[in-house]
């Protein structure tokens, strides 16, 4: 089921500002050289003077420059023009991880398995540009948010956007962009540490469902909520540091506050962020296959996203422990496991939090703090030291190579950590649970390749009839 906008489609969409389009597609202006977002407030063009384009980059390459008003940079990103390729989607993701700011293009196609030659013609055949110009894009309309959202210093945004000088970032400003740092930013702007950014996505998003769910599955010092807010503590490449985030519908977007003790890895944290909340989700194409198939079975509930687990080890180790267990009793297990493991970290300016324990701090301790059978414990520890023997530890299909883990952990660790948007937990007993209330057959395989939204679909019902 993919996304096809012709023209005239794409001209309603703009003249009508509808945010359902917002990021599909570009509208370059050829009497102003510039490009929007189909929202853009700006008075709507003549139709003879514009130009669609699926992507920022093919706009950006066409020599259009990013309207100011509208600001592109802050479009929800589209899975839809990705392709159906495994490797080029594997590639969008590892470049906007970073990839290519500290390896070269030969390094990323090797991790590929592809040759750097193969990885071009892919690009060129889905973008029209090189993998190279359209990851320094990227970090350019990163660099962007930045200089208009938050009141980082721009030598800070330099680095934090992914470049190596403070020079390599403006030359690269003013060719891509078309507008230096200084330029985009005020020169009146007070500069702080403190970072907020908006992510915006295409609706419906159902923030208050990933509330609860959150709620109902917070780990006491490594998350905290408050009646409208999420947050937690996170570990990337070293660098720490914890989030708030929270809705604001009226945008649509997700705001966050980020803290972090260094920020040269805040573009792929960031789009984890992104990963971690379902802000890209294609929710407008899952909801109409989903509710059609659905419709006659339960009271379906459209904007539903799949709130993630911050890394793969996490997500293993929480699904170890929530074997054969409730939700409350597997709670208590990782929460027994980050108070005895996870390392301290300071939140703000009093309170205290702990990080997710390393897999190198798990691998070397007994667990002797666990009251559950040694043959778990074995598990746990199996699974950790995997992560620090494997080249590759986020593969989670190797994880059943390992003893004690089934196609449930997997599975599990599949939907919340890696986003795979098609798995079907046939075994969980929630699942078995709400097929029973439901008291109806559903056809998963028609629901594809969406079964793990029809998941937390079948959740939501047992949620529902439980808050009754």
């Amino acid at each position: 089921m993919e996304i096809y906008l012709d023209d005239l489609s794409r001209q309603r969409a703009r003249k009508s500002r509808d945010a359902r389009f917002d990021g599909l597609f570009f509208i370059a202006v050829k009497t102003t050289g510039i490009y929007c977002r189909p929202i853009c407030p700006a008075n709507s063009p003549l139709e003879k003077n514009v130009e669609y384009y699926d992507t920022a980059v093919s706009a950006a390459g066409a020599g259009f420059r990013p309207c100011l008003r509208c600001r592109p940079d802050a479009a929800p990103q589209s899975s839809a023009w990705l392709g159906s390729q495994t490797s080029f989607q594997r590639a969008i993701k590892l470049i906007n991880e970073g990839a290519l700011q500290t390896d070269s293009l030969q390094s990323l196609s090797a991790r590929l398995g592809i040759s750097d030659r193969y990885l071009r013609e892919l690009f060129q055949q889905n973008l029209g540009t090189s993998p190279k110009k359209y990851a320094t894009y990227q970090q350019c309309l990163f660099a962007k948010q930045l200089l208009h959202e938050s009141r980082l210093p721009i030598t800070d945004i330099a680095y934090a956007s992914g470049f190596n000088s403070v020079r390599r970032f403006n030359e690269a400003m003013q060719q891509q962009i078309g507008l230096t740092p200084r330029e985009i930013r005020k020169s009146d702007k007070v500069v702080t540490s403190h970072l907020q950014l908006k992510l915006h996505y295409r609706p419906p998003f159902d923030w208050a469902h990933t509330w609860r769910f959150l709620q109902n599955r917070v780990i006491d010092g490594l998350e905290w909520l408050d009646g409208e807010s999420y947050s937690r503590t996170i570990e990337y490449q070293g660098t720490r540091g914890w989030f708030t985030i929270r809705h604001a519908q009226a945008n649509r977007c997700l705001l966050l506050e980020l803290q972090l003790d260094d920020y040269r890895y805040l573009n792929p944290i960031t789009h984890r962020i992104r990963s971690l909340f379902d802000v890209d989700a294609p929710i407008a194409k899952i909801d109409a296959q989903l509710s059609e198939q659905l419709c006659d079975t339960l009271v379906y509930a459209p904007g539903i996203r799949i709130p993630g687990i911050w890394g793969s080890f996490e997500a293993g180790i929480r699904a170890i422990l929530g074997q054969q267990v409730s939700v409350v009793q597997a709670m208590q297990l990782v929460t027994t496991l980050v108070d005895k493991l996870g390392e301290e970290i300071r939140v703000g300016d009093q309170q205290l939090a702990r990080l997710f324990p390393r897999p190198e701090r798990v691998a070397d301790h007994a667990l002797d703090f666990f009251r559950m059978p040694q043959a778990r414990k074995d598990t746990v520890r199996r699974l950790a030291q995997h992560f620090l023997d494997s080249p590759e530890p986020d593969d989670v299909d190797a994880w059943l190579d390992l003893k004690g883990i089934g196609p449930w952990t997997v599975n599990y660790a599949k939907i919340r950590a890696t986003k795979d948007p098609d798995v079907w937990l046939a075994g969980d007993a929630g699942i078995k649970n709400a097929l029973q209330l439901v008291n109806k057959n559903i056809d998963v395989d028609r629901c594809q390749p969406w079964r793990s939204y029809l998941t937390f679909q079948l959740w939501n019902q047992l949620a529902l009839r439980n808050s009754a």
